[in-house]
């Protein structure tokens, strides 16, 4: 990956391209990853935390001037092409979260590289660092060896790890009502069961999301420190946030000292949103300022 391109689906890089992200990642995380003079245009709503403060601080970090805007300021009747044409004499990369996907493929059909910051169908880049963090376990030989199991309905993170599934081979079963599963046709490789104990029970990660208007239907489905004493030695549960207890997980689930794993795992949001910003502007470990 050398030139610039957009990150708008993980199906369009490679597994090669994402180890390429994972080494950038590695090298940011120790304070040695190519520097970027430039800015970066971000669009985040006011009720973003996580992913706004590690993509505008690790801009302004590798040495991006972040400018941040509200994704509203894109819902105007003016042509996307426009829109990014004039930014274009400005900045160096568009960071968008904004609900629907076609106005980041609009974006990116122009001259910048486009970054998903999360949209209504998919979260790359919140999967993308719940891997590279596995992936940098110490206990974790291989991340392709692991059995993951998705508790939680068709929705932009379950498609999110059916996108990073697809592309790095992972093995990934999705645990919901029949009626809540994603389509097979958005995506035909996922597996799905019904049954949560069997399916925790061969997991060696556990992801959950917020069941929104799905609460009752997924009442059944809440992961529990009971349940997560069947599944595999070492498991890992890494609910996405914002999750609550007593909702998608129980409280005694993600007490401390048992597996949960989610602020560690965040930790490595910093540097990989980092390393798509790189990636993205066409950087490599050997690109200096």
């Amino acid at each position: 990956m050398s030139a610039t391109r957009s990150l708008v689906r993980l199906t369009d890089w490679t597994a090669d391209d994402v180890e390429e992200v994972f080494a950038l990642a590695d090298a940011y995380r120790a304070g040695r990853g190519p520097t970027t003079p430039g800015c970066a245009v971000l669009f985040f709503p006011p009720t973003s935390l996580r992913t706004r403060v590690t993509f505008e601080r690790g801009a302004a970090l590798m040495g991006l001037q972040p400018v941040l805007f509200p994704p509203e300021t894109l819902d105007k009747p003016e042509a996307y092409e426009d829109v990014a044409g004039y930014l274009a004499s400005w900045a160096d990369v568009l960071v968008v979260r904004h609900r629907d996907i076609g106005v980041l493929d609009a974006l990116a059909a122009g001259p910048l590289p486009v970054v998903n910051a999360m949209t209504d169908v998919n979260h790359p880049c919140e999967v993308l660092s719940d891997v590279y963090a596995l992936s940098r376990d110490a206990e974790v030989a291989d991340v392709r060896a692991l059995r993951f199991v998705f508790v939680g309905a068709d929705g932009n993170i379950a498609r999110a790890w059916a996108e990073i599934a697809a592309v790095l081979g992972l093995d990934l079963v999705q645990c919901c009502p029949a009626d809540l599963a994603v389509p097979r046709d958005v995506a035909p490789g996922l597996a799905w069961t019904d049954d949560l104990g069997a399916a925790v029970a061969g997991a060696d990660v556990v992801l959950t999301d917020g069941p929104g208007r799905h609460a009752a239907a997924l009442a059944p489905y809440r992961v529990t420190a009971e349940l997560l004493a069947t599944a595999r030695p070492g498991v890992r549960l890494a609910p996405c946030p914002p999750f609550e207890r007593g909702r998608e997980v129980s409280a005694d689930a993600v007490a401390p000292g048992g597996p949960f794993v989610g602020y560690g795992f965040k930790a490595s949001l910093l540097p990989v949103q980092q390393a798509v910003l790189a990636a993205s502007l066409g950087r490599t470990l050997t690109t200096t300022a």
